[in-house]
């Protein structure tokens, strides 16, 4: 070989290792982007809660502005790694908060038991960030944003707990998880016998009929709702892509996401799917705020309007329904989605 191409190799080669070595070390840290302005925040931080690590990220551009506390869903589905593509509008109006609760994401590490996942271990753990936001910032009331298995934990945090909201934002409300396998079982019945192909058919057979009490045939089920427009409004590659840009996580924070997405709802599965808001939270001290894909499928807006019809909320109700999306409405329009949060704080602040 001659030295023109040795060295053409050796660059190479030193291209290749200086890459990986800043690609390692990028992995190895993480942090949030600052927020230039006069009285930005934007902070990455760890808190003892519940007796336990867990992480928090606190951005807005104005560190006097109303708190809004996202609840992400899954268990398990942190959305600390995909805010920065989504939620940017409403750093402008809020200081947003979001929390990778117990075993999930940033907080599903090693010191994490699975064995401390419980309805009543997570509404606390709501309970103790909410008042160190409060302290923090001076604060006699935040808002509080419910997404999913969010809304599940939002709705009995806001039933214990009224004093502490100025009002709850409902996503994706899971009302009762057995009758939703009903409602959804009948729509994708329909689009599997109309556009599905054989294998979609024979899958969907040999799922049998609801509930879907099982772990594994409820997450096969889900899944065939996602892959017929009823689940989330983007897909896993586009969001992976997002998430991979986040400052806020290392390279070992995505392999605890991973784990903790997967595990779902762990031991909770069994509290989470006996789960009745017709029976077990007829009324509501705070305003709320419902927010429903008209196709979600996967907490069907079916059973949202029912339960929003029958509701007494002594402080105000409101449904809204976002057209053509489904239970992801924040990533399928994020600036409708954001628009209608900032719409809402308008609203609440004006009648204050």
């Amino acid at each position: 070989m001659c030295r023109s191409a040795k060295m053409k190799v050796s660059l190479k080669i030193r291209f290749y290792f200086i890459t990986a070595i800043l690609l390692f070390l990028t992995g190895c840290f993480s942090r949030t982007a600052k927020i230039d302005t006069p009285h930005g925040i934007a902070e990455l931080s760890s808190l003892d809660i519940g007796g336990m690590e867990q992480w928090i990220l606190i951005r807005g551009e104005d560190h006097t502005a109303p708190i809004l506390l996202w609840l992400h869903g899954g268990p398990g589905a942190a959305q600390m790694p995909v805010h920065h593509a989504y939620q940017r509008d409403l750093e402008k109006e809020f200081v947003v908060v979001h929390w990778d609760q117990r075993g999930a994401g940033k907080s599903n590490h090693k010191g994490f038991r699975e064995e401390t996942m419980s309805l009543s271990r997570f509404i606390q753990d709501t309970h103790e960030l909410t008042h160190y936001l409060k302290e923090r910032f001076e604060r006699e009331k935040i808002f509080l944003l419910g997404h999913s298995w969010g809304t599940q934990l939002g709705i009995l945090t806001i039933q214990r707990y009224p004093e502490d909201y100025h009002a709850f934002i409902s996503v994706g409300q899971v009302v009762h998880p057995e009758k939703a396998d009903s409602v959804s079982w009948e729509w994708l019945s329909k689009h599997v016998e109309v556009s599905g192909s054989n294998r979609q058919k024979r899958k969907f057979s040999n799922l049998g009929l609801p509930p879907f009490d099982e772990h594994d045939r409820y997450v096969s089920f889900a899944k065939m709702i996602d892959s017929f427009g009823g689940g989330m409004d983007v897909g896993f590659g586009r969001l992976a892509w997002v998430s991979i840009r986040a400052k806020e996580y290392n390279m070992g924070d995505y392999v605890r996401w991973l784990r903790g997405a997967n595990r779902g709802s762990g031991p909770m599965w069994e509290e989470t799917r006996n789960f009745n808001l017709f029976s077990d939270v007829t009324a509501i001290e705070v305003p709320v705020w419902f927010i429903a894909g008209s196709n979600d499928f996967n907490t069907p807006i079916a059973l949202t309007l029912e339960y929003y019809k029958g509701l007494n909320a002594v402080s105000g109700k409101n449904m809204v329904v976002m057209e053509d999306m489904a239970h992801a409405p924040f990533f399928g329009d994020a600036t409708q989605f954001n628009q209608i949060l900032i719409n809402i704080k308008k609203e609440f602040t004006t009648e204050q």
